[in-house]
């Protein structure tokens, strides 16, 4: 073979190999998307730098309690307050700390001024079990109504002080048709988890409400832990009425001039309770677990 020959068959099997390549290539990036650097995510968790990059466009309503007691995106500050201070050692920075007490607001919030079709209210607890009553962390209320139209409630009572192995999550709202839906980590069933609350320990915990499919879920540092029987609520769309009022940590009942029953189970929160977030849509699961792994970096 001459050396022109030699040239073109070389030639023609660099291209070859050449067209081989950018095929592969092509194969591998079907959709040419930008390549990604490892060091892009270095010092992140879950690709976030703090909790208050989650889903940040639907943050409606925050309370991170480290210099005041204001909600924080609208400014409205608590009407009034029992036994609440705060103090260090939160998730991040300072905490609400409760001692029977509780922390309300009468001002109409900006964020629960309209309908809020889907949900979720994320916050952390320092709490026990008390063998005697239930707790409610958080609370939209309709004035001049006993039960408020969404409710973060604990079954604090259903379980001995001794009991650091399980804490019962039992949220609620009203709906459309005035009834309440609910959910909880219910116990008589297979499908039953639940968070540890030694004392010390900072929990996790998420409620979600989608519109669409009706799902109403909850979640406990990081794990589902709704009972899968009772999250489909059918037609039980929430209904928030306006006005409504905020209470961390208490009940209508507790608040002076406001009582509506004689019930002497509704008593004030004992615990902290740090980092109130309410978004205006269901977090998905991913959102979820880096809420949970970037509070417990204190981040």
């Amino acid at each position: 073979m001459d050396m022109l020959k030699k040239y073109k068959v070389g030639l023609f099997l660099c291209l070859l190999a050449g067209m081989a390549f950018f095929a592969g290539c092509k194969k591998g990036n079907p959709n040419n998307l930008p390549s990604v650097s490892p060091k892009d995510f270095e010092g992140k968790i879950e690709g976030f730098d703090s909790s208050g990059q989650v889903a940040s466009d639907h943050l409606v309503a925050y309370w991170g309690f480290n210099s005041s007691q204001a909600e924080s995106k609208s400014g409205v500050a608590p009407t009034s307050s029992l036994n609440a201070s705060l103090v260090d050692n939160g998730v991040t920075g300072k905490a609400l700390q409760l001692d029977s007490g509780y922390v309300y607001y009468a001002s109409q919030l900006p964020a629960f001024k309209d309908s809020l079709p889907s949900f979720t209210v994320s916050e952390w607890v320092q709490i026990q079990n008390n063998g005697s009553t239930p707790t409610m962390t958080f609370s939209i209320a309709a004035p001049g109504q006993f039960w408020p139209d969404f409710a973060f409630l604990l079954e604090t009572g259903q379980k001995p002080a001794s009991d650091t192995d399980n804490l019962v999550v039992h949220p609620s709202y009203a709906d459309v048709n005035g009834g309440r839906q609910d959910n909880l980590n219910a116990g008589w069933l297979a499908s039953y988890k639940s968070p540890t609350i030694p004392p010390g320990k900072w929990t996790h915990l998420v409620v979600t409400f989608d519109h669409a499919s009706s799902i109403f879920q909850i979640w406990a540092d990081g794990v589902k832990i709704g009972a899968p029987d009772y999250q489909n609520r059918g037609t039980g769309v929430f209904k928030l009425i306006v006005p409504n009022e905020v209470v961390i940590g208490g009940w209508y009942n507790n608040i002076p001039g406001k009582e509506l029953t004689t019930d002497t189970w509704t008593v004030p929160m004992k615990g902290k309770i740090d980092e109130i977030r309410v978004y205006n849509e269901a977090l998905g699961a991913a959102d979820i677990i880096a809420l949970y792994k970037l509070g417990r970096a204190g981040q």
